[in-house]
């Protein structure tokens, strides 16, 4: 794909997204007040999710009088995209997706983490380095971390983004099933399945796992959710927070007890795969401390197309999820990875 073809194609996503968030943002209004005692999110498929997943198995919120509801998506792109027109009050996203939406006006904000660390760059048998990716097709999301990853990697070990073949896939199980039947070259995904290829894929060769990049402890998806709803109710954001944090701190204690009430229904995977992957991919309410690393990603976006202006910190509200931290003291005491 040349490089002009992806600005281009980039550039038309983005404005689409734009002009979707104009539209609603004109005739909505007061028709997205969401139902007494529920909030409609929005998920992804990753272990980062694994918070927001438990919080709606086990509706950990109802006990402070919320139902979290989800709505399911055919594709990413949908993902995102029902955020920034207000068809959901909140979702789990990549960090990229949300500035992205943020950059075309969307009136969103993040709210707190998901999870740390977990994506990986995967290639076929004899793949082995930055140089034979060259002319080679990677199957990615588009506006995603997974697709700044291997921008990212590639331009760290001196490859243009330019010299290989980008393909964006609809949803994770269509790029994972299109790297094992060799439809695409090297992939970057997710936990549970950047590990399953690589166990079952026979030479698959995982390139990378962010850490050579960006360092132990770096983040990948994040709660957002529509500014006007930290004004209009904070509770019920809170209850959603504290539900995820109750989560983090049943998965950090007893992983054995919390796996079998997520694989096969959330996570299409085996439990071996899915133990790795818990490991190599912690879902993480507290991201505070990783503020600075999500606004210096926007530096990769703005040489991608996808972005002219670099948000500020005013993108990031981080009260509710300190009101929480506050008022639950011996909860938050307890989780394992947090920022203080």
């Amino acid at each position: 794909m040349g490089q002009d073809g992806a600005a281009m194609r980039r550039r038309g996503v983005l404005q689409a997204t734009a002009a979707s968030v104009l539209t609603i943002a004109g005739f909505g209004g007061p028709a997205h007040a969401q139902a007494k005692g529920s909030l409609k999110s929005t998920h992804g498929t990753g272990f980062c999710n694994l918070n927001l997943f438990l919080a709606h198995a086990l509706q950990l919120a109802k006990a402070d009088g919320l139902e979290i509801q989800f709505v399911n998506t055919p594709t990413f792109a949908e993902q995102v995209t029902f955020l920034g027109m207000g068809q959901v009050d909140l979702g789990l996203m990549p960090y990229t997706s949300f500035i992205a939406l943020f950059n075309a006006g969307a009136p969103v904000k993040i709210v707190a983490g998901g999870g740390i660390e977990g994506c990986s760059i995967v290639a076929r048998p004899g793949l082995d380095s930055a140089a034979k990716l060259k002319g080679k097709t990677l199957g990615t999301f588009q506006l995603d971390t997974l697709e700044v990853m291997p921008y990212d990697w590639l331009k760290k070990h001196g490859v243009s983004f330019k010299d290989v073949t980008v393909r964006y896939m609809g949803n994770t199980p269509e790029a994972v099933e299109a790297f094992k039947a060799g439809a695409i070259d090297w992939i970057c995904t997710i936990e549970p399945y950047a590990t399953a290829l690589v166990n079952d894929v026979p030479g698959a060769v995982r390139l990378s796992d962010g850490r050579d990049i960006y360092g132990a402890g770096y983040t990948d998806c994040v709660l957002a959710c529509r500014a006007s709803l930290i004004k209009e109710n904070p509770a019920a954001l809170k209850s959603v927070i504290k539900a995820m944090m109750k989560a983090q701190a049943m998965a950090e204690a007893k992983p054995e007890e919390v796996l079998p009430k997520l694989v096969g229904t959330y996570y299409k995977t085996s439990m071996p795969n899915a133990q790795l992957a818990m490991e190599k991919q912690p879902a993480v309410v507290d991201a505070r401390s990783q503020t600075d690393f999500i606004l210096q990603r926007t530096d990769s976006l703005v040489e991608m197309g996808y972005i002219k202006n670099k948000p500020g910190r005013d993108a990031i509200d981080w009260s509710l999820l300190e009101q929480v931290i506050a008022e639950n003291a011996a909860l938050y005491a307890s989780l394992k990875l947090k920022s203080a």
